[in-house]
């Protein structure tokens, strides 16, 4: 087959630059105008990469033209299925948000969750601690304990509470007490308490008293009446009136002090008893009744609330 008659065998076979050499001349090779320089030749248009070079056999056809997007086609050869293709690794894409895949959206989101969290902690934070401090300035020492502040009394702090509670009158001297007719004041005998060492004096007579009006009981019930006396001699006992009935049998009043020859300085001591009292105003009366013995030196009454011994 000549060149003349059926040009080139194959496009293969051309010799683009046949025109350089004397053979190529003699078979009529001419400079390229639109094929590969020989006379009658094809000008093939091939794919880019369709053409393969230094093989045997007939080239691969171009593959056809791909469908739809991310629609896979028949006619699709990996590269490394043909000839001379080196067999390589395919990765499966990550589906988190690892290098190399798409965004890991989910990770972004508890980033921005965890820093708006510790923005909003920090203002908390800084708002209690300016509180604190604003606090701080008015105490004027550090906050109390725990046990501070649970701590039960003491049982002699509890007591000395409820006595603090407890009413108690003024003590009353003698020269405050209204007296009947034939009793009176003096000072003669050392030991009275009364201001000016007064006391009262000339009990020792039938119907002798003293009377005391007493003001401001905070409501009613039992109560102690104590009586600071002086007696020398065998035991003494005198009538108790209390708002104008008599209390008890007779008001004890015996030689406690054991004071002895008559010395009235040595023989001070006090007794009580313990009367129901109202409310408001009270009157109590010491008196020398039928019986009585009543050689006693009268120096202060006093009043406590509750049936107490001091």
């Amino acid at each position: 087959m000549t060149p003349g008659n059926n040009g080139a065998s194959t496009p293969e076979d051309d010799d683009p630059f046949g025109y350089l050499y004397a053979d190529g001349q003699a078979n009529g090779a001419q400079p390229p105008s639109g094929g590969y320089g020989y006379p009658n030749s094809v000008n093939r248009v091939r794919p880019v990469g369709s053409r393969q070079y230094g093989q045997q056999g007939p080239a691969p056809q171009a593959p056809p033209q791909q469908g739809a997007f991310g629609q896979p086609s028949a006619h699709y050869a990996a590269p490394e299925t043909l000839p001379g293709g080196a067999p390589t690794a395919r990765t499966q894409p990550s589906r988190g948000g690892g290098r190399g895949g798409g965004p890991n959206t989910k990770g972004l989101l508890i980033g921005a969750i965890a820093v708006v969290a510790a923005v909003v902690i920090g203002i908390g934070v800084a708002m209690l601690s300016g509180d604190d401090d604003d606090k701080g300035g008015d105490e004027a020492g550090p906050s109390p304990t725990a046990t501070q502040q649970s701590g039960e009394p003491s049982p002699s702090s509890s007591e000395e509470d409820k006595e603090e509670e407890q009413f108690k009158s003024p003590t009353i001297d003698a020269k405050a007490l209204r007296l009947s007719p034939g009793v009176t004041t003096a000072s003669d005998v050392e030991g009275a308490q009364s201001d000016g060492g007064i006391y009262v004096t000339n009990l020792n007579q039938p119907g002798a008293s003293v009377t005391w009006t007493v003001d401001g009981i905070p409501k009613g019930g039992p109560y102690t009446v104590f009586f600071r006396y002086s007696t020398a001699d065998e035991p003494q006992s005198m009538t108790l009136t209390v708002n104008g009935k008599p209390f008890g049998s007779k008001l004890n009043m015996d030689n406690f002090a054991e004071a002895k020859g008559g010395d009235f300085s040595k023989g001070w001591t006090k007794t009580y008893a313990w009367p129901t009292l109202n409310e408001g105003t009270n009157t109590i009366s010491l008196s020398c009744g039928d019986g009585d013995k009543c050689n006693v030196l009268l120096d202060q009454v006093w009043i406590k609330e509750g049936q107490v011994k001091e």
